[in-house]
């Protein structure tokens, strides 16, 4: 039995010296050292000849091979998620970043405007208002337009009560 697995394996057995011939009974013998090939000898010699490496089938072959596959594609997967992901944050931080980076040119522009006194003097006349001492203000009032007719339907967006409070002025005089 044991040279029968080894045959189907395919290693080889040592050989043992031919023994002398006799006449007669010879053909005998040999027949009885000769293994006898019954049904369940042929299917292991079969299986061993379809299985290939290892004696494994080839659908679990093909069942391996799709599992280390798949662990493959999973290792690689997470690893190239986090990278796409730090490429997309990479670029808005970029993207950020030039937006700062103008910003920062027109404030610096800005800066070196208002580091000229003419033009500071120039804002806060404007602005604010400012004269410089010795100076009579004069604050200009345009003239009311054709389409004003003084009834005061237009209010001018002022809140009621200072409407109120101005008729209580002038009212008084």
């Amino acid at each position: 039995m044991a040279e029968e697995r080894t045959r189907v394996r395919g290693e080889r057995t040592p050989r043992t010296p031919p023994a002398p011939r006799r006449s007669g009974t010879g053909a005998s013998r040999r027949r009885s050292r000769e293994p006898k090939l019954n049904r369940l000898t042929r299917t292991r010699g079969v299986v061993a000849a379809t299985t290939g490496m290892l004696g494994v089938s080839s659908t679990r072959r093909a069942a391996v091979l799709a599992l280390v596959i798949c662990a493959l594609a999973l290792t690689v997967s997470v690893p190239l998620r986090n990278y796409v992901a730090q490429r997309q944050e990479l670029a808005a931080v970029s993207k950020q970043q030039q937006a700062l980076a103008a910003e920062v040119d027109e404030l610096t522009r800005q800066r070196a405007r208002l580091s000229d006194p003419a033009e500071v003097e120039a804002q806060a006349r404007t602005r604010l208002g400012y004269v410089t001492p010795g100076e009579v203000p004069y604050v200009v009032q345009l003239p009311t337009g054709p389409d004003d007719d003084g009834s005061g339907a237009d209010d001018g967006g002022e809140p009621w009560y200072r409407n109120l409070w101005r008729e209580t002025l002038e009212g008084s005089r």
